[in-house]
């Protein structure tokens, strides 16, 4: 029986929040090891080709955090518009509460190591699908036509993470819950006619 990857899981939550708080140049791997608790020999271990293997596995991590997250939403809300409003204040208040210190994991790694790396470009393609496909499936139940619901999706994605950005450098949510808003209106507007 193979053993459990014990140390490799806290290596990449670490990986996740400093990415969050700090980026990924502004993180190094002493202290990924140093906010794991993992010995620094396992970090090699498991990554052996080094940081950005690390960063794939971050933006993995925090895409399944986030579609799961989009999922649930789905499920306790009637609507996509009703998903954006409760979705945006879920953000303002996990910014609040960090002090408007963290930010996106996907989107600070992407900003820095995508296009160049096609690893990390990949893992971030696949978070935002996910995210993406969770929205089309709600907003086609709203009676979006898939081709519609599709660019939709992509719409209310790429919205709320510019908000979010904007969010952190005002340090209010703010932003979030005005971009929510006025994507819930719209959205509301469309599917009435």
């Amino acid at each position: 029986m193979p053993a459990v990857p014990k140390h490799r899981q806290p290596i990449v939550n670490a990986a996740v929040t400093l990415f969050r708080q700090q980026g990924y140049a502004g993180t190094g791997l002493n202290d990924i090891i140093d906010a794991s608790g993992a010995p620094k020999g396992s970090l090699y271990h498991y990554f052996p080709t080094g940081k950005t293997s690390i960063a794939v596995a971050a933006v993995e991590e925090a895409g399944r955090h986030v579609a799961e997250t989009t999922a649930r939403l789905a499920a306790e809300t009637r609507s996509t518009a009703e998903l954006m409003r409760a979705h945006a204040r879920l953000l303002a208040g996990w910014m609040w509460a960090s002090g408007f210190r963290d930010g996106c994991p996907i989107t600070t790694v992407l900003l820095e190591l995508a296009p160049e790396d096609r690893g990390v470009a990949e893992a971030g393609r696949k978070a935002y699908d996910a995210r993406i496909a969770v929205l089309k499936e709600k907003l086609t139940a709203d009676g979006f036509p898939p081709e519609r619901a599709d660019r939709l999706a992509i719409l209310c994605v790429s919205t709320l993470q510019g908000a979010l950005i904007q969010s952190r450098v005002e340090r209010s949510g703010a932003p979030l819950e005005t971009a929510a808003d006025e994507l819930a209106r719209m959205l509301e507007g469309m599917a009435a006619r």
